[in-house]
């Protein structure tokens, strides 16, 4: 699944996330399988469609005429490929309901976890603790790697409120085909319909659940739906954001958005679709830069390019020895970071932090595999200067205002977006619930509260 950012050792294309020791204790439905999507390689086994359901009642009664909410998430969707490679039905929502034409702007780091979070929360990294893909806590001296089970699906790791957990509690249900964190019970909550992730599913099948799951019953009827997809990012790494396959992954999953939208015209439902991408894309330039190569790191942890002090004194002395070492980077104390990348409220970013000045490949170590190829294509940059950091956001429904538009926003917005569209209330946030008001049809709604000065949503020890 997502992959890891500039800081990683490329760890990039699908893999899977979550755990699932919990599911034994939870009821299990298995589902026949489905249509399929192209063609999977012989050798590799497709999975059998598991809807995990864990029991939260029905829709409580004040929840059944509320709209419905399809939130898909097309993993590194650059905000400008829908005109450069010809989607045309994303084009096609675009005219029927709501989009920001020069992108949304992703938090910092601009990678997979951190920005799918951040769209679930409403709040910036520093504030939910999904800091990077992978990262080390010094308080619980653990290391959270998204591509491990045991730490991914652990719900002790992360903040804030996400989406499916408030319309839990709300007593509206929620369901998801995939999204970092739904995994995991965060605040003793898990989504009522949730499936564990395999990038192995077809994404035809994965669109013909969502279908199935709007014509439950009312009572049993998610109201909030979750979607992830990943051939885009995928190709964007291996192959650039230039490259045949990218622009084939681009109209393949566009195909599947229109078979989304038809099959939610034939319901008769007040559905919104809402269409977002976690981060842009760009081609990367030049070998890796091992910071080794600048600075003596012993004893200190790292993970990626993001650097753990054993002591202050070690702290200040690797930026000293960073400090001006290299135009492709800048470094800064966690605490001087500028205010704009919202990202030194917590220990787990390290101290000192590398920010790069391009799309260059940084970590701490060099690899020791010979067999290396740096990925093409990458993302993770400061998104408030690089452009094509930027994703998409496409919004269609009874909801949503035809033909509306949007100035590049921050993606933290999203979250009071959806919440007022389901008419659900929400805690403190660092997402604006006015940003996106422009969009709506809707005059009235719930109160959304937000803080002059949140406190951090810490994330349990």
């Amino acid at each position: 699944m997502p992959k890891s950012p500039f800081f990683a050792a490329c760890e990039h294309g699908p893999r899977p996330f979550g755990s699932v020791a919990w599911v034994l204790a939870l009821l299990t439905l298995t589902v026949s399988q489905l249509a399929l999507f192209g063609q999977a390689p012989a050798q590799q086994a497709l999975p059998t469609l598991s809807v995990v359901v864990t029991p939260h009642g029905d829709n409580a009664p004040a929840q059944r005429d509320k709209p419905y909410l399809i939130l898909v998430s097309i993993d590194g969707f650059r905000f400008d490929y829908a005109r450069l490679y010809g989607a045309t039905n994303l084009q096609s929502l675009a005219r029927r309901g709501a989009s920001a034409p020069k992108g949304m702007i992703p938090a910092y780091p601009s990678v997979t976890f951190p920005n799918h979070y951040t769209i679930i929360t409403g709040l910036y990294p520093e504030n939910h603790g999904i800091v990077a893909n992978s990262f080390y806590d010094p308080a619980r001296k653990q290391k959270f790697v998204y591509t491990d089970r045991s730490t991914s699906g652990d719900g002790s790791w992360y903040g804030g409120v996400p989406l499916w957990v408030l319309a839990e509690r709300q007593g509206m249900r929620a369901a998801c085909f995939f999204w970092p964190g739904a995994e995991a019970e965060i605040g003793g909550v898990r989504p009522t319909y949730n499936v564990l992730y395999d990038p192995r599913m077809p994404n035809e099948q994965r669109v013909n659940q969502v279908v199935d799951w709007l014509r439950l019953r009312p009572e049993q009827r998610p109201h909030i739906i979750t979607l992830y997809f990943s051939d885009v990012d995928t190709a964007g790494h291996e192959t650039g954001t230039d490259s045949p396959q990218t622009a084939q992954a681009v109209r393949r999953i566009d195909g599947l958005i229109g078979r989304l939208s038809a099959g939610i015209a034939t319901l008769g439902l007040p559905v919104n679709l809402v269409v977002v991408s976690d981060h842009g894309m760009v081609n990367t330039q030049g070998p890796w830069i091992n910071l080794q190569d600048f600075a003596d790191l012993t004893g200190f942890q790292t993970v990626g390019p993001l650097l753990y002090p054993p002591d202050e004194a070690a702290a200040a002395r690797v930026y000293a020895q960073l400090h001006n070492a290299s135009d492709k980077f800048v470094v800064y104390r966690r605490s001087q970071l500028p205010a704009r990348l919202h990202y030194s409220r917590s220990e787990r970013i390290g101290d000192p932090v590398v920010v790069p000045t391009g799309p260059y490949l940084i970590r701490a170590y060099a690899s020791n595999d010979p067999k290396e190829v740096p990925p093409k294509g990458m993302h993770g940059y400061d998104p408030q200067s690089m452009e094509a950091m930027r994703g998409i956001f496409y919004a269609a429904g009874p909801g949503i205002r035809p033909g509306a538009t949007l100035a590049p926003f921050e993606n933290v917005n999203v979250y009071p977006l959806l919440a007022k569209i389901l008419g659900l209330e929400t805690g403190p946030i660092d997402g604006d619930p006015n940003a996106l008001q422009s969009i709506l049809r809707m005059t009235s709604a719930p109160a959304l509260r937000r803080p002059g000065a949140l406190v951090p949503s810490q994330p349990q020890r």
